[in-house]
């Protein structure tokens, strides 16, 4: 009488292969959804900051010029040439220093007196020269003219 023990022995290895590919598909699944996660976790800091600009933008007022530049004050960026600029590190930190992320805001032009709009957009500095635009807004406000 032949033994059976082979056979066994087979269907264990074939049992072992498919629980292998089983949590081979398991371990992407959660690589994915980190780093899904890691993204959204990224845009929603990313509008939040974009957001706040906006509001204060809006608060200070006055010419574009002037609503950036006290807004950079304010956020403890910098202003140069007409542009806000905030430099965010990998924790939302606003930093002087090499940066993850960048929130810069620039003046729009409008044909309509007294109104003043500018676009705020927050990127990603990855390693390469291409900067992911995580979240954009345009911000619109009215300037006070007085009649003299």
């Amino acid at each position: 009488m032949r033994s059976k023990a082979p056979l066994a022995l087979m269907e264990q290895m074939i049992m072992l292969l498919v629980f292998a590919l089983a949590a081979a598909l398991c371990v992407q699944a959660f690589v994915k959804s980190d780093a899904i996660s890691t993204g959204s976790e990224a845009r929603d800091q990313a509008a939040l900051a974009a957001q706040s600009a906006a509001e204060t933008i809006k608060y200070i007022g006055g010419d574009t010029e002037n609503a950036l530049s006290g807004a950079a004050k304010q956020l403890n960026g910098s202003c140069e040439q007409g542009v806000l600029r905030i430099n965010y590190d990998e924790n939302w930190n606003v930093t002087n220093e090499e940066s993850a992320y960048q929130l810069t805001a620039e003046s729009v032009n409008t044909d309509v007196i007294g109104m003043q709009k500018a676009i705020i957009q927050v990127t990603a500095n990855n390693n390469s020269d291409k900067q992911d635009i995580l979240f954009k807004i345009n911000t619109a406000w009215q300037e006070v003219i007085l009649n003299e």
